[in-house]
């Protein structure tokens, strides 16, 4: 079961230009395009009439044509053409979704549009801001999405998985984070005090001795990270709030299932410091492509072996309670809106 009463992020901005652009979302093949205003339109990419996708057909204006017959959608879904005939069937309309651009994100809602507030967008500034730099990344994972969540949420990972790239040390795994649990966001502070720098950050700064660093991050429901994290020469005051010549990063990444066993993964890790450097630039997404990538083969293997698992559950350790908090946000989604759907059918 997918939670659907929340804001996904369907695509990066630039995915979504003078084409059409289709992406399955929660196992609903969705098509996307931008109206004469430059406004981002999301229909359901399955024509009224045969099912034909309308990605495979053209923008005129405002509207979408399905070149399997000819039929013709405004934004709304509504038909408002059919080649040969005068009178347009009620029946003949496609699934508008709610759509918001923010930051370079365009985000849907795949659930009751009534329900669809802005306001409950998580706050990705860092991507919309020149005085951040960074390059947008993509994956898909062969992978369902609350194992790519369970990741994001539990760091101790870093010192196995990422030894050469974003780790570093082992030592992440002995330093627990603290964790609180607010209204459909969990979050977690960790502090590593004097340790080695990681290789992620020797690539674009010198350090003269050990550092300290830090990750705080909000994760909210259904799964979109917000953090802020750095790294400072130890003995210059970054645990007691004196931030001073660090290497500052508002990450931003967010999980979207395509369906029940695959996922879209969108990231992007801003930063504020030589953000005219694209070589800098350049150099800190493919380290955090490779990082990621490291991930992608960790948790795709699981999939696989849970896949085979059966009944077989998985033994719970203390690294699992930002995991375990958000798991229960997210079956909390689920029952409200279990609750909803029933009161709806009685």
């Amino acid at each position: 079961m997918l939670v659907r009463n929340c804001w996904y992020v369907a695509a990066w901005s630039h995915e979504v230009a003078e084409q059409l652009f289709s992406r399955t979302l929660l196992g609903d093949p969705v098509c996307f395009f931008r109206n004469s205003l430059g406004e981002v339109v999301a229909l359901a990419d399955r024509c009224a009439h045969r099912g034909a996708p309308l990605s495979k057909g053209r923008i005129e204006g405002d509207s979408v044509r399905c070149m399997y017959h000819g039929l013709k959608f405004d934004s709304t879904g509504r038909c408002h053409e059919i080649p040969g005939q005068d009178r347009i069937p009620p029946q003949a309309c496609v699934r508008s979704y709610p759509v918001i651009e923010r930051d370079n994100w365009i985000w849907i809602w795949m659930g009751d549009a009534e329900n669809a507030d802005p306001a409950r967008i998580p706050p990705t500034w860092s991507l919309g801001s020149a005085e951040w730099a960074y390059k947008p990344g993509y994956y898909r994972y062969a992978a369902p999405h609350m194992l790519i969540c369970d990741n994001l949420l539990d760091f101790s990972h870093l010192g196995y998985v990422h030894p050469t790239t974003l780790g570093g040390t082992e030592n992440i795994a002995q330093k627990r984070p603290t964790v609180t649990r607010g209204d459909g966001v969990v979050r977690v502070e960790r502090w590593l005090t004097n340790e080695v720098p990681a290789p992620f950050h020797t690539k674009v700064a010198s350090f003269s001795g050990l550092v300290d660093r830090w990750h705080f991050y909000d994760f909210h429901v259904p799964g979109v990270l917000v953090m802020y994290s750095g790294v400072q020469a130890t003995g210059t005051g970054a645990p007691e709030g004196h931030i001073k010549d660090a290497l500052e990063f508002r990450s931003c990444q967010a999980v979207t299932p395509e369906s029940e066993s695959s996922s879209h993964y969108f990231y992007a890790v801003p930063r504020n410091f030589s953000i005219e450097d694209q070589h800098i630039t350049d150099t800190i997404f493919q380290d955090i492509v490779d990082a990621f990538e490291e991930d992608r083969v960790m948790i795709e293997a699981q999939a696989r072996n849970l896949e085979q698992a059966g009944k077989w559950t998985m033994a719970a350790i203390v690294a699992d309670a930002a995991l375990g908090q958000f798991r229960w946000l997210m079956s909390q989604a689920l029952q409200r809106e279990a609750a909803t759907s029933v009161t709806a059918a009685s």
